[in-house]
């Protein structure tokens, strides 16, 4: 009860202002540590010279961010350019050969980037699960996906694996892991597709198509092979009205995010500071607060600008790719939460749906969640903080479940019946609150560390009980009254253009 049902205006302007406020709050305090920590020696790795006419230097405590607008730039700029140019020249000539030549420009770029000896691996890895598919037998497809990923996440396969590509080139490690790791989620979506749909007839040169298109290929998204063939397929593929103002909107609003980034790093040490603990715990319990908050806001911040790039150049070849994951800062439920929407496709397409059916049930839903999170822990390689961060996760989710369960329960059921649609939001955004900092100290772990983890965890819970607990909780709870607010609103829209569609 109560999710679609409207506050007092009054009482929303009272949320905006208390968030509001209390985020400039968190803002002054972080700002205020950044510029006291700037010259100290735990620093002086991870904060190096910026903006010289104003004296600011930049947090660059984040290897993978500095990566991509260095030594990375380059090749993205050179690789994704040539195949926009590449795919105008298809589109112009001869559009029904548009997804050989894909493959075609995609397989060369990783050969001449990575070596032949890789993209051999590559194929061989590619052939064993196409002829897996041709028996037909889902289990046997995934079983042998999952141990191809093995091989490439655990020793001493991997080790063996690495060492057939040889060369300086210095992003080698980062490119092996991640063309790797993609190539057998699509190749297992291809065998599982095929198994599914055996009248298709689906041919090892679908599965070289889908699996060496440049864009997707290194960093993802995963699109799931039925989706991608349909969409690659089409022989005159045509743009909704719109479509490109839309792609110009979304290379725009990358660029803007880039721009952002960059200044806030110049103010804001947000991943330097969690790394001296002892510079941290001086902080006041509200800087910390906003200090955890924001390292995962910057976290979606990161996906979204690499799924925004790459989507963009999607985008253009006529394709309709998994968006960016939705802002942390718009989640209240686990059920919501992940910074990889096509992986979470994948996942849900293959295993969790497949599993949890109707996601309603009990058993099924933990065994459901368990799979899931087992196959995660394989993808982003197994080691302590992976398993944490895995259970941690898998409790979260199975918990939301087993807390709807207990409000369906007769007695609390009806306590909710006797109370007003609004007052029932407002004791479910309560628990949101309580879940949306769940959600936060679960993902840290894994984020930043664990030590820094334990830190907030005792600062807000411990040390600063009552008066900080509190006020954490009620600053959140204004926010997600806020996100309700939003989805009621776009609920609404939703169903008046419904309803406007039904009626024409």
């Amino acid at each position: 009860m109560g999710i679609k049902t409207a506050l007092p205006a009054a009482e929303l302007g009272l949320y905006s202002l208390v968030l509001s406020g209390a985020l400039a709050y968190a803002g002054r305090g972080l700002l205020e540590a950044s510029q006291d920590g700037a010259h100290r020696k735990a620093f002086r790795e991870s904060v190096r010279p910026g903006w010289e006419y104003i004296g600011r230097k930049m947090d660059v405590a984040d290897f993978e961010w500095v990566m991509w607008f260095t030594s990375f730039r380059n090749v993205i700029v050179f690789a994704l350019s040539g195949h926009v140019l590449f795919a105008k020249l298809c589109t112009m000539v001869a559009p029904q050969l548009r997804s050989w030549m894909y493959a075609v420009y995609g397989a060369l770029a990783v050969l001449g980037t990575m070596g032949p000896w890789y993209l051999l691996l590559l194929l061989g890895h590619c052939v064993s699960l196409y002829l897996a598919s041709l028996l037909g037998q889902p289990w046997l497809c995934l079983g042998l996906s999952l141990a191809s990923l093995a091989s490439f996440k655990l020793d001493p396969l991997i080790s063996w694996q690495s060492g057939l590509v040889t060369g300086t080139f210095d992003l080698q490690e980062v490119l092996f892991h991640g063309g790797s790791g993609f190539t057998v989620l699509r190749c297992a979506s291809f065998a599982l597709e095929s198994c599914a749909h055996p009248d298709r007839r689906y041919s090892l040169a679908d599965l070289l198509k889908y699996n060496f298109y440049l864009p997707f290929f290194f960093f993802g998204p995963i699109m799931t092979f039925d989706r991608f063939h349909a969409q690659m397929t089409q022989v005159e593929p045509v743009r909704r009205e719109g479509e490109l103002w839309r792609i110009r909107a979304q290379a725009g609003l990358s660029v803007v995010a880039i721009m952002a980034v960059d200044i806030f790093f110049h103010f804001f040490y947000i991943l330097t500071i969690p790394s001296d603990l002892k510079f941290a715990n001086r902080l006041p319990d509200s800087a910390l607060a906003g200090l955890a908050y924001s390292n995962l806001v910057y976290d979606w911040v990161k996906a979204a600008v690499l799924f925004g790039v790459v989507n963009t150049v999607a985008r253009l070849d006529h394709l309709d790719p998994p968006q960016a994951p939705k802002c942390i800062t718009a989640l209240y439920v686990f059920a919501e939460t992940h910074f990889d929407r096509g992986i979470n496709d994948w996942l849900c397409k293959y295993v969790y749906d497949h599993i949890g059916g109707e996601h309603s049930e009990v058993i099924p839903e933990m065994g459901a969640t368990v799979a899931t999170f087992a196959i995660t822990t394989l993808w982003l390689g197994p080691c302590d903080i992976v398993y944490l961060w895995s259970f941690l996760n898998c409790f979260g989710l199975n918990f939301e479940l087993w807390a709807q369960k207990l409000a369906e329960w007769g007695p609390l059921a009806q306590i909710e019946a006797s109370l007003s649609e609004q007052m029932s939001r407002r004791v479910r955004a309560l628990f949101g609150a309580v879940n949306f900092w769940a959600i936060i100290m679960y993902n840290l772990v894994s984020l930043n560390s664990l030590e820094f983890t334990e830190l907030v965890a005792r600062r807000l819970l411990l040390t600063g009980f009552p008066q900080t607990t509190l006020a954490v909780l009620f600053v959140t709870y204004c926010g997600v009254q806020l996100v309700k607010e939003r989805e009621r609103t776009l609920a609404l829209e939703e169903e008046q253009m419904q309803d406007k569609e039904k009626s024409e």
